[in-house]
């Protein structure tokens, strides 16, 4: 006759004293403890495999973590397992796999992944991964890329909403919409559910940097500008700013060994523009006399401007603005980038320059009617004569207003 076993319980277990061995204490049908030296006591379950026959051993984690009531739960399971013929150990190992893989297609480690990637300057760099660790990972971050929908993005952005960003909330969701188009390129999901958002969102309120547009008004800003009695090094800034309308950071960050007096070119490297490629800016003759009465106070120093606690830093970043404040330009008459939007919109309305010219200038993404890009020379000439044709145009603003005749070369065909 078989030798049966008497069922474990729970004191049995308890009173189990470690020996200089691993001793098992076994619960009959394959169940036991093997209570180790080290005191540790795990659960084992011994079956046969299903179509070899083969033993295996299967662990069921230790005592009293796993408590004998759970422990039989476990080998009840795995006993219907092998009755189904399946191998209780190969699920275990391919549930382990399915759920490795799921983690590395969440969607954190997709978007940390993207993040990577991304070219961008640190300060943007830091805004973008501290909207993802505080406003969308903690909610969809574990979640496999496949299995979103637009439903969980909305989820997220109607968070976002309730706390009044709603800026904040389309811009995030754009991101996370790259990500999703990433994780398709990856091969990790199918389709981008956050494209499916259009319209549900609430529409963001529009902003514009302030900037003065009037001619007249203009005037009287250059005239101030040129009467400003501050420090020096922000006074060139303040006067060069109107005639390169380049973004503020741009400005400021300006070294001398991008700028050709001779060719009368700034070349500003890719690593500092916002769409991470080389811009060349035209320098007109009003540009070049800023520039040269400025070489000789800073022109042995790395930086165009440099800062007025470090000449190793560049010019603060509310220098401009702060300087603007003191002249009597609030921030809704004027601002640093407010000079971007004075240039556009007089190049265009004052002067009749082409707007792709004025665009391109600009830096922003311009693209010729085959659809390709525009690169860092092109159209050089007519933007040599349009920052030229602005120069004269400020000059003009400074004593008349700026009353002037339509440039033909540079009007739209």
């Amino acid at each position: 006759m078989p030798r049966t076993v008497a069922p474990l319980t729970d004191t049995a277990i308890r009173k189990a004293k470690p020996g200089p061995k691993p001793a098992k204490l076994r619960d009959g049908g394959g169940l036991y403890v093997q209570v180790n030296p080290d005191g540790s006591r795990w659960w084992r379950w011994d079956y046969r495999r299903p179509i070899t026959g083969k033993q295996n051993t299967l662990s069921f984690g230790t005592y009293p973590e796993v408590s004998l009531a759970d422990a039989r739960e476990r080998r009840a399971e795995a006993r219907r397992q092998v009755a189904a013929g399946i191998d209780p150990g190969e699920h275990r190992k391919a549930e382990k796999a399915a759920g490795q893989e799921r983690s590395a297609n969440s969607f954190e480690v997709v978007a940390r992944e993207w993040l990577g990637k991304q070219g961008w300057v640190d300060k943007y760099r830091v805004k973008i991964v501290a909207w993802m660790e505080n406003d969308v990972f903690p909610w969809i971050g574990s979640r496999p890329v496949s299995e979103l929908t637009a439903p969980d993005f909305l989820r997220v952005a109607r968070r976002i909403e309730e706390r009044g960003a709603i800026e904040s909330a389309h811009r995030i969701m754009q991101n996370c919409g790259q990500v999703m188009r990433y994780a398709i390129a990856t091969g990790r999901a199918d389709r981008n559910p956050v494209a499916d958002l259009r319209g549900a969102l609430a529409p963001p309120v529009e902003r514009h940097h302030a900037a003065i547009t009037d001619p007249k008004q203009l005037g009287g800003l250059l005239r101030a500008i040129d009467d400003y009695a501050g420090d020096a090094v922000t006074r060139a800034a303040m006067r060069l700013a109107p005639l390169v309308f380049v973004r503020p950071g741009e400005l400021r960050h300006a070294e001398w060994s991008e700028i050709d007096l001779e060719k009368a070119e700034w070349n500003i490297p890719a690593h500092k523009m916002k769409m991470r490629e080389p811009h060349l800016v035209p320098l007109s003759s009003q540009a070049l006399e800023i520039l040269r009465d400025l070489q000789p106070l800073t022109g042995s120093r790395q930086y165009v401007f440099p800062g007025g606690r470090s000449p190793k830093r560049p010019l603060s970043e509310n220098a401009i603005t702060a300087a603007l404040r003191r002249m009597g330009f609030d921030k809704d008459t004027m601002t640093g980038h407010g000079f971007r939007a004075t240039a556009r919109t007089l190049l265009d309305e004052e002067l009749g320059w082409r707007p792709d010219l004025i665009e391109h200038q600009l830096a922003h993404a311009v693209r010729d009617p085959n659809g390709r890009a525009y690169n860092r020379t092109s159209h050089l000439s007519e933007r040599k004569k349009m920052m030229q044709a602005w120069g004269d145009y400020l000059d003009r603003c400074r004593t008349s207003g700026g009353k002037v005749v339509h440039i033909s070369q540079g009007r739209a065909a």
